[in-house]
């Protein structure tokens, strides 16, 4: 189904918005809460002792953000082309900053669990920048900065690791969340204040039986992946949720394409450009995660292991920050590659560029500045890539759908992090060695899972390799009339 766009006349919006302030302010807005990725990786050892809780609950405070994420990000797409997407972004903001106050006033498991979960609500707000980029921005700037908005994935997640180390070597934990909650305000204003709100709407009715039906699908997928180790692979409760998860998302598939006005279009998402883009993004996602699965492990473990390097959690943050700068600075590379070869070639050099800097840990991995280098040459690669993937979603959907075809490309990320996490943590498991009495992850298990993310990057080649040759389309100009608001929702 495709959708008439339309315009409110109603709405306030700066006649020429100025597009380094849009640009930045939105970047801000997506570094800010990619931060939630990385906030409370430096206490997990110690939330049992901080929440009075065993530690297969208080993991609850990670996976709580994962299936809310998973959730939040296709129905936030969709309501952002119907109603307006920096109306969403805002919502996604008060949502965030609202989960910080929650989690920061804490002190027992449930506030904990219902605070993260609303930070994971927030995670919109990276696909939305990028559909108010195309909606507000002169052609010319649209694929550099659409590039850097989609690198602040990364680039928060990795600068957010040493800031928190620090903050939680330092300080009471709860700061860390008074921090976020800090932050999202500052986003919150420079959003109201500076990015324009976007005339183009979709309208139509909000698919509300498709939304649960997404929901239940991805919370049962996403728990059975995450929470699969811990319960069993083969227990009941993990076998019941993949079965869910099968029945329902086959079910719904069928409901959004019988429906006139779904919340995925799914017969967009098969389009070759759309379908390649997001099976790519799956690969990435997985590559991507999986290294930061396995510097932090090799950073910490003991020297006495021989492949250890006993550093600490903030160590381990300076490492990895380098990564997320590295991003930042080849998003400008990925938009100027993008323009004069298309984006095909932007993502197949990004996927040659993560499996070689996979293919030198192996061998390099013995000194800090070995991981060093590596986060660097996969964070180069993840840039390009990740710079690509809007510009190819957004050549191949109509304006009125670039929310919600964006929010669905970076849930495909999201899956692939999701399935990443849980392979390498079956891999580590299962190949160790035992230091004093303690069982802990081999030197091969790492070489393997680092084999596996060199795999994942190649894959993610052999899919790009079957996009379309030619540029994507420009971005569809708005209609020239306005229509009156109450038109957008029949």
């Amino acid at each position: 189904m495709s959708e008439v766009p339309v315009q409110s006349a109603g709405s306030a919006r700066p006649a020429r918005p100025n597009p380094n302030a849009v640009v930045a302010v939105l970047a801000l807005s997506g570094i800010t809460v990619s931060l939630m990725q990385t906030l409370v990786i430096p206490i997990v050892p110690e939330l049992p002792k901080y929440l009075d809780a065993s530690a297969s609950n208080a993991a609850w405070a990670v996976t709580a953000t994962l299936l809310a994420a998973a959730v939040a990000t296709p129905v936030a797409g969709r309501l952002g082309d119907m109603f307006g997407k920096r109306l969403m972004l805002l919502v996604s903001l008060v949502l965030l900053v609202s989960g910080s106050v929650v989690a920061a006033l804490s002190d027992t498991l449930v506030p904990m669990i219902v605070g993260r979960a609303l930070q994971g609500l927030a995670a919109a707000v990276v696909p939305l920048g990028i559909s108010i980029m195309r909606d507000e921005l002169p052609p010319e700037r649209l694929a550099g900065s659409t590039a850097l908005m989609s690198a602040s994935l990364g680039v928060g997640g990795a600068l957010g690791l040493p800031a928190a180390a620090f903050i939680a070597d330092h300080y009471d934990w709860h700061v860390l969340f008074w921090t976020s909650a800090a932050l999202g305000v500052v986003a919150f204003t420079l959003v109201m204040l500076l990015v324009p709100e976007s005339k183009v709407r979709s309208g139509g009715r909000f698919d509300a039986v498709g939304a649960v039906g997404l929901a239940v699908g991805l919370v049962s997928l996403l728990l059975a992946v995450s929470k699969g180790a811990d319960w069993g692979w083969a227990s009941g409760t993990t076998l019941g949720l993949f079965a869910l998860a099968v029945v329902v998302l086959l079910a719904w598939g069928f409901f959004e394409l019988c429906t006139a006005q779904p919340l995925v279009d799914l017969r967009t998402t098969v389009r070759r450009q759309v379908l390649f883009t997001n099976l790519a993004s799956i690969a990435f996602g997985f590559s991507m995660f999986a290294m930061s699965l396995v510097i932090p492990q090799l950073l910490q473990l003991p020297t006495q292991t021989g492949y250890g390097l006993g550093r600490s959690m903030l160590t381990v943050g300076l490492v990895m920050a380098p990564q997320g700068l590295v991003m930042m600075a080849f998003a400008p590379l990925s938009a100027a590659i993008t323009k004069a070869r298309g984006p095909k070639v932007t993502l197949m050099t990004g996927a040659v560029i993560v499996a070689a800097g996979y293919g030198l840990n192996i061998v390099l991995m013995s000194e800090v500045w070995h991981l060093i280098l590596v986060s660097c040459v996969i964070g180069a690669g993840v840039g390009f890539a990740y710079g690509a993937m809007p510009a190819l979603i957004m050549g191949a959907v109509p304006a009125s759908e670039t929310a919600a075809a964006n929010s669905l490309n970076t849930l495909m990320r999201s899956i692939g992090t999701s399935v990443a996490s849980a392979l390498a943590g079956v891999i580590l498991a299962q190949m160790t060695i035992s230091l004093g009495g303690t069982t802990l992850p081999s030197e091969n298990g790492f070489k393997v899972v680092m084999a596996i993310g060199a795999g994942a990057a190649a894959l993610a080649f052999v899919l790009a390799s079957f996009l379309p040759g030619r540029r994507p389309a420009e971005p569809e100009p708005a209609p020239a009339t306005a229509a009156p608001a109450a038109e957008s929702v029949h």
